[in-house]
């Protein structure tokens, strides 16, 4: 079996916010004047999206959903355009280094939303900007005030079911990428499956019967809401749906340089995922001959997984190994680890299941209340036939399970999260995050960790060539995928490759099976920026060879993943400019 990590958007990474009582004191000059409008366009931009700031503990914009009204769209975007006039009025002569990294972030950000309503036309051509609005499971997952008020603001979110659904029918195109309709589709089934099921247990334990009555009735008419929102996109749209997901290479060009500060022609990011896959593929197979040369890679690798945990011994097992990934960590001084407060290892909640096989779940940055962190793992299922159970622990190998362990938590997305957290970066450095670096840095740590020995050992334990071996086709299993996503993503949406032919693209190259790789193949029409995982990586890379270079006997791994962390999460280039005196922009620096 191959794995199929379900999509999962990093919406709490890329967006925080600013609380009134947290505004520092007013700095003179252009700096100052750079806060102030900083601050008021953040006022706005989490009016406009009250769910992102309340999932990232600011629960003033509990209970309420964004307005998709055709008024609505009309006045965000004018008022992007607005903040854009004004940014590119603004004198950043009188600016630091690190004040006009931060202008830039916010710059570049305000650009890449006018490209979101413009371009990407997410209002108008993407119905999963409907189908997944209704997201309750913060209200269910973090205790961050009693049942009763947190119900009261489901109450008040299933009530805005009908005008959203109003609005999604009235922005639609006629024609919209097929794809799109029916990843839709599946998202407000299952979400109206969610509400009827799993929200309402989650809510048993109510005893306000008055509330009671009210969120049952909301409950059942938002359901309605979403299953009628399906049949329509089955009956209304998905006859016209066509093929026409790509965005063209002009518009892909945009894409990178808005989100990420990249300058680069597509073809010449594509060469660079082509002979990174070559090369991955090639590590792979030597890899493989290590642990056994008489069999092909595939097999070689199909092998390895059938070393796992028990379905009882599953968490456990994964949590105790947790435990010796963090120690090697601090013992190899890789990163300096903020908290001693650990992410609880946990089984994913059942609602989350369905597209979950193992996934970090952290507070939002300025949480107070809920502040616990999530490590989930899915679990078998008491009804599965053995066959099934045995089929999904190979996937929970160990060794592919500890590189996951180590993207999730340590030193993954939890030791970022808390980096996050700590730093004394400024406010804004934490309200916007770059894909690339976010999800560069999680697949970055998977081979700095093999790199520096890491292969599931106590320390002290005497060398395993073979048990290291494993553990490196493992983490470059994890890289193939990633690689072929970058390629798959510009070819799909740049050179004319069908949904079909990127299916057999994961399939040959990356060794997937049919249906894991058709998955990919879809996202990659939606998503067309999970190319950043691998892109990140490769940019993080470059960057800690060339401060290697500039700090020469003073460079550490430790110190140099702190600098990275310590200024929040912003695209590379810019990083780039902070932290050398030579930045060169890339991909000319590679």
């Amino acid at each position: 079996m191959r794995r199929f990590l379900g999509f999962a958007l990093v919406v709490a990474w890329l967006a925080a916010g600013l609380r009134a009582a947290e505004t520092p004191a007013a700095r003179p000059g252009p700096a100052g004047a750079f806060d102030a409008l900083a601050r008021d366009y953040l006022k706005g931009y989490f009016a406009w999206r009250p769910p992102t700031a309340s999932g990232l503990g600011f629960h003033e914009y509990d209970g309420r959903l964004t307005d998709f009204s055709r008024e609505s769209l009309a006045a965000e975007l004018a008022r992007l355009k607005d903040y854009d006039g004004r940014l590119g009025r603004f004198d950043t002569t009188g600016l630091d280094p690190e004040a006009r990294m931060n202008f830039l972030v916010l710059q570049t950000s305000i650009k890449r939303e006018i490209f979101s309503f413009e371009e990407l036309k997410m209002f108008t051509r993407n119905p999963m900007t409907y189908a997944g609005a209704i997201d309750i499971s913060p209200y269910i997952k973090r205790e961050f005030a009693p049942l009763e008020q947190r119900a009261g603001s489901i109450v008040a979110i299933l009530r805005q079911a009908p005008a959203l659904f109003a609005a999604a029918r009235a922005n639609l195109e006629d024609s919209l990428p097929k794809p799109f309709v029916e990843t839709a589709i599946e998202q407000a089934e299952g979400a109206a499956d969610f509400l009827a099921k799993d929200l309402a247990t989650a809510l048993l334990p109510l005893k306000d019967a008055a509330l009671v009555a009210e969120f049952g009735r909301v409950n059942a008419a938002a359901t309605n809401e979403l299953r009628n929102f399906a049949a329509w996109l089955k009956t209304a749209k998905l006859p016209h749906a066509g093929g026409d997901y790509a965005l063209g290479r002009a518009r892909y060009r945009k894409l990178i340089e808005y989100g990420e500060g990249l300058a680069a022609p597509p073809e010449d990011l594509l060469a660079i995922g082509l002979r990174e896959l070559h090369r991955k593929q090639e590590v792979f197979a030597e890899t493989a001959r290590l642990i056994d040369p008489s069999r092909k890679p595939i097999e070689v690798f199909k092998a390895i997984q059938h070393d796992h945990p028990t379905a009882a011994g599953l968490i456990p097992d994964t949590a105790r190994n947790l435990e010796m990934i963090r120690r090697f960590v601090t013992d190899h001084q890789l990163v300096t680890i903020p908290s001693k407060v650990g992410a609880r290892v946990a089984e994913t909640p059942q609602f989350l299941r369905a597209t979950s096989f193992a996934s970090m779940d952290c507070p939002g940055p300025f949480e107070t209340k809920a502040t616990e962190a999530y490590y989930y793992v899915t679990p078998t299922e008491a009804e599965w036939p053995a066959a099934q159970k045995e089929e999904w622990l190979t996937a929970f190998n160990y060794y592919t399970t500890d590189i996951v362990s180590i993207h999730e938590v340590y030193p993954g997305h939890y030791v970022q999260f808390l980096c996050l957290k700590a730093s004394a970066a400024p406010d804004l450095a934490k309200v916007f995050g770059s894909y690339a670096f976010i999800e560069g840095w999680a697949h970055y740590t998977e081979q700095l960790m093999v790199d520096e020995g890491f292969s599931g050992q106590e320390a002290g334990a005497p060398a395993d060539p073979l048990r290291a071996a494993k553990y490196r086709l493992a983490q470059t299993d994890e890289a193939l995928l990633r690689v072929c996503r970058l390629c798959a993503s510009i070819q799909m949406h740049c050179q004319g490759m069908t949904v079909d032919q990127a299916a057999r693209f994961f399939e040959e190259n990356c060794y997937y099976e049919a249906k894991p790789a058709r998955q990919e193949a879809i996202r990659g029409t939606f998503d067309p920026e999970y190319l950043y995982y691998t892109l990140g990586k490769l940019e993080i890379l470059k960057l800690r060879e060339d401060y290697r270079r500039q700090e020469g006997a003073g460079f550490t791994l430790q110190r140099f993943h702190d600098e990275m962390l310590r200024h929040g999460a912003p695209p590379l280039p810019l990083l780039r400019e902070l932290l050398l005196k030579d930045p060169k922009i890339w991909p000319e620096a590679f």
